[in-house]
């Protein structure tokens, strides 16, 4: 997910030196998104297996 956030910002930014601007701000707007999921898929796999570490330790 990161390396799809990472390769879209990178689009976007070659996007915005060649001139396309609505399409380079169209690719970032996509790039905080997958960045935003990436983050929030991390969070909840960090908690879930923080929980089940508590639960064997016991």
């Amino acid at each position: 997910m990161l390396q799809l956030a990472v390769a879209l910002l990178v689009v976007a930014l070659i996007a915005a030196l060649l001139g396309f601007g609505g399409f380079a701000g169209s690719l970032v707007g996509l790039a905080k998104i997958a960045f935003v999921v990436l983050l929030v898929l991390a969070v909840l796999s960090l908690a879930m297996g923080g929980f089940r570490r508590r639960s064997f330790w016991g």
